[in-house]
Formats: C-alpha cells, sequence, structure tokens
C-alpha cells in the first residue's frame, strides 16, 4: 500500500522522521522546530502595516529587533503554510476526511451547530496560542526540539501539556463522553 495513502502512520516513523527534520533545521538555520514564533511575526507586520512606527515604540519587539529578531515572512512561516498544506493533502491522499462538520462526541455535548463548532475550535486554539506564548514554547518548540536537547523546561512541558489535555476532555466530556465517540 502506498505510504502517502495510508490512514495511519508507524509513530516509530514519523518520529524518526520529526528527528531527521530537526537536524536539519539546527544544520541549515541553527534553529529548533517551532511555529509559534511564525504566528507572533505575523502579528507584529500586521501591526506595524496598521500603524507605522509602533513596533519600534513596543518594548518586546524593540528587544527582538537588537537581538537581530525583527518580524519578517522566514522559514519557520513557510513551516505553518507546510503544516496546513501537508495536513490537506494528508487528508486528500488518504481519504480520511470526515465529511461532516460536526463531529459525534462535540454533538452530543454542544449540539450540532457547526458555527458553534467552529468558535469552539476557534476558541481552542486561541487559548493554546496564548498558552504556548506565556510558555515560551509550543508543542513543537518544547515537545520536539527541546526534549531533543534535554532541555529541562521542554522535559517538564511535555508531560504537563498531556496531563492538562486528558483533565481538560474530562472537564468538557465528562466520563460518559467515551460512549460517544
Amino acid at each position: 500500500m502506498n505510504l502517502l495513502r495510508r490512514k495511519a502512520w508507524s509513530p516509530y516513523l514519523v518520529g524518526a522522521a520529526i528527528g531527521v527534520l530537526s537536524w536539519f533545521s539546527f544544520a541549515t538555520a541553527d534553529r529548533q522546530i517551532g511555529i509559534t514564533t511564525a504566528f507572533e511575526y505575523t502579528a507584529a507586520l500586521a501591526g506595524k502595516a496598521a500603524v507605522p512606527g509602533y513596533a519600534e515604540t513596543n518594548p518586546y519587539f524593540a528587544e527582538k529587533a537588537r537581538e537581530n529578531k525583527s518580524p519578517k515572512v522566514d522559514w519557520e512561516w513557510m513551516l505553518v503554510v507546510g503544516v496546513f498544506l501537508g495536513a490537506f493533502a494528508g487528508s486528500k491522499l488518504s481519504g480520511d476526511r470526515s465529511p461532516e462538520r460536526v463531529p459525534p462526541l462535540w454533538r452530543w455535548r454542544f449540539g450540532d451547530s457547526p458555527i458553534r463548532r467552529y468558535i469552539g475550535a476557534f476558541g481552542g486554539g486561541f487559548i493554546m496560542m496564548l498558552g504556548a506564548r506565556i510558555a515560551q514554547g509550543c508543542t513543537s518548540g518544547h515537545g520536539i526540539s527541546g526534549a531533543l536537547q534535554l532541555a529541562l523546561s521542554s522535559w517538564m512541558f511535555a508531560p504537563l501539556i498531556f496531563a492538562v489535555a486528558v483533565g481538560t476532555a474530562f472537564l468538557i466530556y465528562g466520563k460518559e463522553g467515551r460512549n460517544h465517540v
């Protein structure tokens, strides 16, 4: 069976591929894999376009400029684009994209409104992004790159992200949720 058409890949193969990608990232860009900085840069560039001169007066971006890390569209931003394109291509090639816009578990708990589902997804993404900025790294930055570098903060972050995810799932869906998947 063609690897690209499979609905699931071996976690060992994917883990090894991510490890190789991380080596490549360090070898060519001297940076770890991460994507939240791209969103930060996008917000800064949008702000700069809307209010010229604002970034220079903002202490955070002034510090970034001193570190020669001014907001720009760079390889991390292209990684974000690649994640979206890769997910879309993977869903099309594998045929694993569900036609339903509201999953059964969500429907059981919150009703069948697609708008409510999209607002929930956007809100959850916003909270995750906020948490990633507070933690100074996202799951790919801490969970992959930081763990590969044996960073203590990343080894603390990885189990915590899973524990919080499980706790949040129980908080939102309860134990009964498993019967409605």
